[in-house]
């Protein structure tokens, strides 16, 4: 399967959340709402959520930004995807806590590539270890509100 098979590519309008529970399936769709629950609670009014079409090849995304990318949700046919994109200072904190990271994440960022504006990270979240990942991930790129 090519990625464009995988992705929501009908450009008329974002997905809607059926659609995307439909496409991604349940396991997906339930760490799709805890990761925008968890942007809600922890990074409350800070973030707009916006959809961005990428053209057939790239689908939807649903990117998270102030000023620059906080993360980006990527809906796949059976599964959801996040990129992160760290910056040259927050990759030294990222690779400072790489021995609490899964080892899947680590070899993910290893193998990501750096570009000119960052080291751009994509996960597949499937369970709850790399969900956990994504969550100590989120803090390098932004400290958590205090509750």
């Amino acid at each position: 399967m090519n990625d464009s098979s995988l992705r929501m590519t009908d450009s008329k309008r974002p997905p809607s959340p059926v659609q995307i529970h439909k496409w991604i399936g349940d396991t997906a769709y339930r760490f799709w709402m805890r990761l925008t629950s968890l942007i809600e609670k922890n990074y409350p009014h800070i973030f707009i959520p916006e959809w961005l079409f990428g053209g057939t090849k790239h689908g939807w995304s649903l990117r998270y930004k102030k000023g620059k990318s906080f993360c980006t949700m990527i809906p796949e046919k059976g599964r959801m995807s996040v990129v992160i994109v760290f910056g040259e200072k927050e990759r030294l904190t990222a690779e400072s806590i790489q021995q609490e990271l899964s080892p899947r994440t680590q070899k993910d960022y290893a193998e990501a590539t750096t570009y000119h504006d960052g080291k751009w990270l994509r996960l597949t979240v499937e369970d709850e270890e790399i969900y956990t990942d994504i969550e100590k991930l989120f803090s390098v790129k932004r400290k958590p509100m205090k509750q």
